[in-house]
């Protein structure tokens, strides 16, 4: 049987990369137009070309994004949209409007075709019935149960099913939210969702016969926010997930930094070895997530609504770490090695965030576990000796290290934060 594979996000050409090159073995992305992601959102047609012969460079896919609720006014640009896809040659499209899938077989129709979560299918005969108008995978709602997965797959059993891992939970039915388009007038179903159930609220009872009685309902004294759902994190059930049927674990994020990006995609890499799947091993994947930013975690529905969980008393949990930087080549590496002792390795690093003498960092290697460094010594490019160093600043670091780490390793610091 075939193993399933690891999906992840992708904003930019950058987040690209990096999802594929720390173990992703495909990835989703889209132009803003058509993608449910209109802000926070580089591609374009010369960079998705680029990020499309890259992947496939490594024998690695990438699913184009064409999943908005068309209007009558995006329908105008659709067809030559896909047309231009087609040259690019993505290995599927990602669409949830039945209207775009219309399209698509008119002027694409080899094109393979994934029904996004965004279209709601949760049970058996749904499946069966976007199947026969020629969708080869289903992004299962949000909302299926195990048991529900395993009687799909059993009815099923020829349609590919994909499902969410990890990442930000919609407190609206598989996404179709309203608030967005009510209070800012950016539709969550045209890509431009601005989270507003992530905002603070002071929450009233009211009772239709007495309208100026208002019985307040709060938290505590900041308010509420009882529309904040927890992130979704499935890293200890890989393996139940994959023996109900699922082919594709997939990491929500396209807005997310390349330190979320790579860090999430490490661990669940990990968690699908096969020599990674004891209980104190799921554990500590678990806690290298905690320390991405998060709003706590939550099985969701996998297990029954009741196991789906809210973060009501504030927006996210607190971390106490933060990404302060990434490893970068060294092109004049020889020129600055006899500053070094010959134990020594100069690892350059891009400044991120801020990195100080005396910090305690970790590095996030692709593919094993992270390893702690203290900083007792950092070097500016002339060799001279550094206190500190921010970001913004276009200042590039060097560190004594026992040994050598690839470009697009990771860094992050311990922070102190007020609990």
């Amino acid at each position: 049987m075939k193993r399933p594979e690891l999906l992840a996000p992708a904003g930019n050409l950058k987040k690209l990369k990096f999802a594929l090159n720390y173990g992703a073995d495909a990835v989703y992305c889209g132009v803003p137009d058509f993608s449910l992601r209109v802000r926070i959102n580089q591609f374009d047609m010369r960079s998705l070309k680029q990020g499309i012969e890259y992947a496939h460079s490594l024998k690695k896919k990438v699913y184009v994004t064409v999943n908005i609720f068309a209007h009558q006014k995006h329908l105008k640009k659709l067809e030559s949209y896909i047309l231009k896809l087609k040259q690019l040659k993505p290995d599927a499209l990602i669409v949830s409007d039945p209207g775009v899938i219309v399209v698509i077989k008119k002027v694409w129709p080899k094109a393979e075709i994934h029904l996004s979560t965004q279209a709601n299918c949760t049970n058996s005969e749904a499946v069966k019935f976007w199947a026969k108008q020629g969708v080869k995978r289903i992004i299962l709602g949000r909302e299926v149960t195990l048991k529900e997965i395993k009687e799909i797959h059993r009815a099923a059993p020829k349609v590919e099913l994909e499902c969410f891992v990890h990442g930000a939970m919609c407190m609206s039915y598989s996404g179709r939210c309203l608030l967005s388009k009510f209070f800012t007038n950016r539709s969550a179903n045209l890509g431009d969702c601005t989270q507003p159930c992530r905002w603070e609220y002071k929450t009233f009872l009211q009772e239709v016969k007495r309208p100026d009685e208002l019985l307040q309902i709060e938290e505590d004294e900041h308010g509420s926010y009882i529309m904040n759902s927890k992130d979704l994190c499935l890293v200890e059930y890989l393996d139940e997930l994959e023996n109900v049927g699922i082919c594709s674990f997939k990491i929500e994020g396209r807005a997310k930094s390349i330190y979320y990006l790579g860090t999430v995609v490490n661990s669940y890499r990990q968690g699908m070895y096969s020599k990674l799947k004891t209980r104190n091993s799921k554990l500590q994947l678990k806690n290298e997530l905690e320390k991405t930013q998060n709003r706590g975690f939550t099985s969701g529905f996998i297990f029954g609504k009741e196991k789906c969980e809210q973060l009501d008393n504030k927006s996210h949990e607190t971390v106490d770490w933060e990404f302060c930087g990434e490893v970068l080549i060294d092109k004049e590496r020889s020129s600055r090695e006899s500053a070094f002792a010959s134990t020594k390795k100069p690892v350059k690093v891009k400044i991120h965030n801020q990195m100080f003498i005396g910090d305690q960092l970790e590095f996030v290697v692709k593919g094993e576990d992270c390893f702690p460094y203290k900083v007792k010594k950092m070097y500016n490019e002339d060799m001279e000796e550094l206190k500190e160093a921010h970001g913004g600043q276009g200042v590039d670091v060097y560190l004594e290290m026992e040994r050598e780490l690839l470009e697009m390793t990771l860094v992050r610091r311990k922070i102190k934060v007020k609990k």
